[in-house]
Parts: structure tokens; sequence; C-alpha cells
């Protein structure tokens, strides 16, 4: 087969992978029953394997004697003749692949973290901690969790503190310095040990934070509700605890005992409300007046969000938005958030150097994966959470925020 044609087959090779990437990351961001988003990702994943190979079998030959005929007549032409040898359903089908390369890979190249569009530049100091040397035991719970983290360069358990100094568009000047520790997809599912989670929290309770954020994906077990007193119970901040739910907070028959079991130790569940809040002024203006904000809760497409006209007909000074998914960003933006926190996405499970992430169940493939973005007027961090069900990180450490937000220069 002539070079041309090879290079043919290997574009529609990529565009084959990145409509399934693409397929993955969309179905795995919708509201859907989990048996169904399972059963959906299962199939794209054996599909994007198996069909290559069928592909390769099957219409191989046809392939192999087209090439030989056109290399006794025209070489030059040998790539179309021999593709047109395949059946007209692979035709179609590769054709949508070669369509996919730039409908799908253009735009995620723009995204790419290497450019930095939509990205907010900030000032931050990161610190790793390896919780189990400074806990002095093991944080897995299971064989399972234990085989997981002896894998080479899995850093599931190296905690990154990330000191971010956040200039926030529109933030009031009695605000500036105010700081928020935000916590993301806790995930207690047995595996690893409540006392990560603990050390995380009381990691953030050195720190002294005026408001202390939980972006959802508390629980996948119920019986791992009891570990909440242990830890996010610990939570201490002058401005009080919020908390939202997320998609794996659904897994549980009665998600309503998450929220009671949160408000009995101290969190104010936001999910689908809109709190009036009075927020006091950031170190050194003690004697300034609190500040007169907004704190809500958008935890669709899994449970709800507050109503428009609740939202935008009450004034403020200030608007705090806990949303598990960021495809809740155009909804953040419509309601006039200045600042809006998320989880969900994980960074991407892994990174890749250079083309950062892959993975993502966001209606926006990786672009919001995880990181600070601004798009007006609403400032968005996305973390890339404390733990998962995929006992697997790759160059994508687990983390806890420690958010001091600065008046932007521009506003």
């Amino acid at each position: 087969m002539s070079l041309a044609a090879w290079g043919v087959l290997l574009a529609v090779l990529v565009g084959h992978f990145s409509l399934h990437l693409a397929a993955y990351n969309r179905v795995n961001a919708t509201g859907l029953r989990r048996r169904w988003i399972k059963s959906a990702s299962k199939l794209l994943l054996i599909n994007c394997l198996v069909l290559p190979v069928v592909a390769w079998f099957v219409i191989g030959d046809a392939i192999e004697g087209a090439t030989a005929t056109d290399l006794g007549s025209n070489a030059a032409d040998s790539a179309p003749v021999t593709l047109t040898a395949l059946p007209l359903g692979w035709r179609i089908y590769g054709g949508l692949c070669l369509a996919a390369l730039p409908l799908l890979g253009i735009p995620w190249l723009l995204w790419r973290p290497l450019w930095g569009l939509e990205t907010l530049a900030t000032q931050r100091r990161s610190e790793v901690v390896r919780v189990a040397d400074q806990l002095r035991q093991p944080l897995a719970s299971s064989l399972k969790c234990r085989l997981a983290a002896k894998l080479p360069l899995n850093q599931i358990f190296e905690l990154a503190i990330e000191e971010i100094e956040l200039p926030v568009a529109g933030l009031p000047d009695r605000l500036d310095g105010y700081r928020i520790a935000h916590l993301s997809d806790l995930h207690f599912t047995g595996h690893v040990a409540p006392q990560w989670t603990a050390y995380a929290v009381q990691r953030a309770n050195r720190w002294s934070p005026d408001l202390f954020a939980l972006t959802g994906d508390l629980i996948d077990r119920a019986a791992c509700i009891e570990w909440l007193e242990s830890t996010v119970g610990l939570a201490r901040a002058s401005d009080g605890c919020y908390f939202v739910l997320g998609n794996h907070d659904t897994r549980i028959a009665d998600p309503r005992s998450i929220r009671t079991a949160m408000s009995r130790i101290g969190w104010r569940d936001v999910g689908g409300q809109c709190l009036r809040v009075e927020l006091r002024a950031a170190a050194g203006e003690e004697c300034a007046p609190s500040v007169n904000s907004l704190v809500l809760g958008n935890e669709r497409p899994w449970f709800g969000a507050p109503q428009s006209d609740s939202v935008l007909t009450q004034a403020a000074d200030f608007r705090l938005l806990l949303s598990h998914s960021p495809d809740q960003l155009a909804w953040a933006r419509r309601h006039r958030i200045e600042l809006m926190l998320a989880g969900h996405t994980h960074g991407g499970q892994g990174r890749l150097p250079l083309a950062g992430p892959l993975l993502s169940p966001s209606w926006h493939g990786s672009r919001y994966a995880s990181g600070t973005f601004y798009k007006t007027p609403t400032t968005m961090h996305v973390s890339r959470g404390l733990c998962g069900t995929h006992l697997m990180r790759i160059n994508c450490r687990p983390e806890l925020a420690l958010l001091t937000l600065r008046v932007h220069p521009r506003t």
C-alpha cells in the first residue's frame, strides 16, 4: 500500500479516536442514570479498540488487492483508488473520521493549557505533601487501592496544596484578601482511609480560611456517611462552611441522608438554593462593615439550581456560586456571578506533557478540566479534586486549593 494511503488511514484512525473521546466526555457530562452511562462508556471503549482491528482484518485483503492493481497502472493515483476499494459503509465512516479531525481537533488544540486561552494568570505557591509519610500510616484501605498506589507514576497520595492569589472581577474592595478553602470530590468509597481527607481539612484549618467550600461528590457508599464527622466535620471557617452535592452522591439510595449528615456537623447546604450571607471584611478590615453577598448552589444536571428570578432580583455586592460541574459556567454568567467554584473533572485524572488532559466529563471536553478561568463577568476555579473512584493519577495530583481573593486590576 502506498505511503499516501497509509497517511489517510492514519488520519482516519486519529479521527476515530477523537470521535470516541468526544463522545465519552459528553456522555459522562449528562444526568443520565449511572447504569446507562456505564454501559455507554463501555460500549465506546470496546468500539474504539475493536473497530480498527475488525476493519483491518475484514477489508485488508481488498486494500492489498487494490494496491497491487494500482501499482501496475499508476502509482501516483494509488491512494484514492485503494480507498475506493472499501465497502460503502466503511468509506462513509472513514469520511466521518476525517471530518472529525478539523471539527474536533482544531478546537481541542486551541484550548490546550499551553496556550492559556480564557485561563486567568495567578500567583501561586504549591506544596506537595506525601500524606502517608506525614501521618506515618498507610492510606490504602483495600487491596485494590494498595496495588494501584504501587503503580509507577501514580500520584493518588501526593497532595498538592495550592495557595492561589485569585483576582476576581467585580470583587468589593472590602473582600480584597478574603480567604476561601476549596475542596471537591472526596469520593468516600472505602478504598482510601478517611485520614486522607481529614489531613487536607486540618491543613486548610491551619490557613485560617474565612469560608470553606465543598463542591460535590462526597459519598459513593452509604456506609461511608459516618466518615463525614471525623473528616469534613473538622472544618472551621469564620463565615461558615458550604457544600453542594454531585453526580456520585446520587449513588446513595437517598441523597438527602448526606445533606442531613452534613447539616448535623455544621455545614450549610446550598444545593439549588440562594442564601443571603453577610461576609466579613477581609483580614485587616475588622472595623469595616460586612459585605452583602449571595452564596448559591447549582447541582445541575443531577439535582437543581436556584430559580433565576430569586437570583437576578436580589441586590448583592458579591455573588459566590458552588457548582459541581464547570459546565454551569454559562448559567453563572447569565446570573452575574463574580466567582464560581467547581470540581467534577478531576483535572482529567492524567495530563500529557504540553497537551494536558484528554479525559474530562464535560460538554466542553477538557477545556475546563482544572485551573482558573475568566469569562465576563465570572471568574471560575476548577479543582482537580481530592480523590476518585479511579485510583490512578498521572501528572495530576489531588488538590487542596487555598484561594485568597484579590480585586481585579481592571475593575
